[in-house]
């Protein structure tokens, strides 16, 4: 049983800057008081949509790539903004968003996106996503050759994102 329900697809989304898209997760589940949200979980998120996006669609979502670390899929760029302030563990907060209306950034209908893979995972913790991650081919495929703790910054191909998350996506759909 998949945790995805259908969805209409089929458009091209524009590459969104990872800190906007981060922003709007941020604000969303800190809305919602059943939720919790660490920094371990925001990267997974993140990747999910990013991965969904590639599979879906043919297209980034956001203007970045993930890396494949110990701890699953990480984003450079989200990981650099909160090194100083926030361990992999630490809650995520409003007061940590740098945009307090991302949603004027993005698109409508890429709302409507994220919020889907936001139904889908965000009900997962840290933990349990990163358990996924580390079941799935893209994150496998990259960390090849490396012990489990072993540091990595091997790039997830997008391309392999793509494949993989596209062959479930049509999976799901049949």
């Amino acid at each position: 049983m998949s945790i995805f329900t259908k969805i209409k697809t089929g458009r091209i989304m524009k590459p969104y800057d990872v800190n906007i898209v981060a922003d709007y997760i941020i604000l969303r589940l800190n809305a919602d008081e059943k939720m919790s949200l660490i920094n371990l979980k925001l990267q997974k998120l993140l990747y999910y949509l990013q991965a969904w996006a590639l599979g879906i669609n043919k297209e980034r979502f956001m203007d970045t790539s993930f890396e494949a670390w110990v701890h699953g899929p990480v984003c450079r760029t989200l990981y650099d903004r909160f090194k100083n302030t926030k361990s992999l563990y630490s809650f995520i907060s409003s007061d940590d968003v740098n945009d307090k209306t991302p949603e004027t950034e993005i698109e409508r209908e890429d709302i409507i996106f994220i919020n889907y893979i936001l139904d889908n995972y965000a009900g997962f913790s840290g933990a349990e996503l990163e358990a996924m991650t580390h079941e799935e081919q893209p994150w496998i495929e990259a960390r090849k050759g490396m012990d489990p703790m072993q540091g990595c910054n091997k790039e997830i191909s997008e391309e392999l994102m793509q494949e993989y998350y596209g062959k479930r996506w049509e999976e799901i759909n049949d």
